[in-house]
């Protein structure tokens, strides 16, 4: 269900809670919230120095934040209520991008900025991305992603470490991983995630039971 909480001159939030998990919804902004990502946040700990996640941990209720380009996409704690909660993010993310400044603190390799002067084929350069910008990234949450294969436009990867079975993976691979590497290898229009999600044995995040 996408709900659009309110639009003003320069700026537009839609809300999306997600069917698979109840409890994450994704907030889409019509202007970029923190180029890059993703960068993730599970307690407020993490928070500390990034304005537009202590804002979001303030409000109560929220168990965790990620931020890629445009995307924040938020989880909530199982007693709290989107209800409550929506507009309150909403207005957070849209206060925060009117102060002008940075609502993320950039503490760990990011995928930010695009690897230079990659080389070589179309699987040679998703490797290159992968471990010059994706990895560095994600590995900060002791995650890993490698590529299997090319074929056509598609590049499928299999993700192990921390992102495998993380209740987050898709949320990285579509709003993180798959955008970086659009703009690096624009060959590259799709990615799949080839993961046995099953067999990961110790997730960065717990998906969500059912």
């Amino acid at each position: 269900m996408s709900d659009v909480l309110g639009v003003d001159s320069t700026i537009a939030i839609s809300a999306e809670t997600s069917f698979a998990d109840p409890d994450t919804c994704k907030f889409t902004v019509s202007r970029t919230v923190h180029r890059g990502g993703p960068y993730f946040f599970d307690n407020q700990e993490w928070a500390a120095g990034s304005p537009l996640v202590e804002r979001l941990f303030a409000l109560g209720g929220v168990a965790h934040v990620l931020v890629a380009d445009n995307v924040v996409t938020v989880g909530k704690e199982p007693n709290a209520s989107w209800s409550e909660l929506k507009s309150a993010i909403g207005a957070a993310i849209r206060t925060q991008l009117l102060t002008g400044t940075s609502g993320i603190l950039d503490l760990s390799p990011a995928m930010a900025a695009p690897p230079a002067d990659l080389s070589g084929d179309v699987a040679q350069r998703v490797v290159q991305v992968l471990e010059q910008q994706i990895n560095p990234s994600i590995a900060v949450h002791g995650g890993r992603a490698d590529l299997v294969a090319v074929e056509d436009t598609a590049a499928y990867l299999r993700l192990s470490g921390g992102c495998a079975g993380c209740g987050l993976a898709a949320v990285t691979l579509s709003q993180g991983i798959e955008v970086a590497l659009r703009e690096s290898v624009p060959e590259i229009t799709r990615v799949i995630d080839v993961t046995d999600h099953a067999a990961g044995t110790n997730p960065y995040y717990e998906a969500a039971k059912k």
